[in-house]
């Protein structure tokens, strides 16, 4: 992972190609279309501001949506554009091309400092597959790229992977720096304890990541509907929890593998339907037949609380339960708050994965962690030990 960075390149004066994960959620009505959460915006500030400070011509790329390669107006980049500028306080130019003359053009009046916006990846039919032709004529704009997209770096994609293979000089933005940086110290000899938690509904999505885990952590604390197969494997009534009956097997050997090291709900905060009005109950042990799992209890949350609070680095990946629904949330608030008491301690806390970020956001604690990973995929593969295309196709740094 020791590849070129952003301040390790000369920027100045030149056109410098830049990927960035600008997938937003989008609201409104056509003609008034507002970015809803614009996270990852502000997250990929610092390294367009590095351009427009060093005199480069910033051009930046994203993909938004899945629109299936063809143009879908409500997938277009133009309303995340112009809230870009609003954040950086910068003119914007946006240019409705991904390649072509449109671009050409806009590349080629654009003096030192200007900032482009292209429009969505995803409108080109090769961009998911990696198109080497679609690669080229991207990279042909440029003089340099710089990834700054974390959470597109395990997908090789023609604006992502394919564009490093013609241009001469590729590297990483500060958020990629960032994210690289953090995570590696959660597999390069972590203070201990180390704790990893994962939730989440199944288990089969993050075997890989189980097994990773176990070989590192000294607790690895589980929560969410993926424990409730863990507890069938070891004989505990389920009642009508979510269960991967084809795994109960897979489990039973982590748990005979794992030792004391893999820990489980005590008790289950239950109800007899997934609703957010269902009648709720908190069960010790067995769950009662028709009722179903859907939070860890009160008794669960100390432990956690506890062990999360011993702890020198923290990794929290998924929710302890049906966490968007208020009465099934507590689980994963506490653990939210946990670990920003952990962080207090000087704990290495790192959040990441869709509704753990949500949570921490929620209760206004994502400023209190180490590390709130933009990556919910490409964080997962990255701790798994994989390699990342995005990352890996860019120029080394020696």
């Amino acid at each position: 992972m020791s590849k070129l960075n952003i301040d390790q390149i000369d920027l100045a004066g030149r056109r410098v190609l830049v990927r960035l994960d600008m997938n937003v959620p989008l609201s409104g009505f056509e003609g008034d279309i507002q970015v809803g959460d614009d996270t990852r915006l502000t997250a990929v500030l610092p390294t367009v501001r590095a351009i427009y400070e060093a005199g480069g011509r910033a051009i930046l790329m994203s993909h938004l949506g899945r629109p299936g390669g063809k143009v879908v107006e409500k997938y277009s980049l133009r309303p995340v554009a112009e809230h870009l500028a609003g954040l950086l306080n910068l003119a914007v130019t946006f240019v409705p091309a991904v390649t072509g003359s449109l671009v050409d053009e806009a590349v080629s009046d654009a003096t030192p400092g200007d900032i482009l916006v292209l429009e969505n990846t995803r409108f080109e039919p090769g961009e998911t597959r990696n198109d080497p032709v679609l690669a080229q004529r991207m990279a042909g704009v440029g003089d340099v790229f710089i990834n700054d997209a974390f959470g597109t770096a395990h997908r090789a994609h023609a604006s992502t992977e394919g564009i490093a293979h013609h241009i001469s000089q590729s590297g990483t933005g500060y958020l990629m720096q960032r994210e690289i940086s953090y995570l590696s110290r959660l597999l390069d000899e972590p203070a201990r304890p180390f704790i990893g938690i994962l939730g989440g509904a199944k288990v089969s999505d993050k075997i890989a990541l189980i097994q990773q885990l176990l070989e590192r952590v000294d607790f690895l604390l589980i929560g969410g509907a993926m424990s409730y197969t863990f507890l069938k494997a070891m004989g505990q009534n389920t009642g009508t929890s979510l269960v991967e009956d084809d795994l109960l097997g897979l489990a039973a050997e982590l748990l005979n593998q794992s030792g004391e090291r893999l820990i489980l709900p005590s008790d289950h905060v239950t109800a007899d339907s997934f609703s957010n009005d269902a009648a709720t109950s908190v069960s010790n042990g067995r769950i009662p037949d028709g009722n179903m799992g859907l939070d860890i209890g009160p008794v669960t949350q100390k432990r956690y609380r506890e062990l999360i609070l011993r702890a020198k680095t923290i990794v929290w990946n998924g929710p302890m339960g049906v966490f968007e629904m208020s009465n099934f949330a507590g689980g994963t608030l506490a653990v939210a708050q946990a670990m920003a008491d952990a962080t207090d301690n000087n704990a290495l806390t790192v959040v990441g994965g869709g509704d753990s970020v949500a949570a921490i956001h929620q209760v206004n604690l994502a400023d209190r962690v180490s590390h709130v990973s933009t990556g919910g995929g490409a964080m997962l593969e990255f701790l798994e030990g994989k390699t990342l295309p995005g990352i890996a196709a860019l120029t080394d740094a020696n």
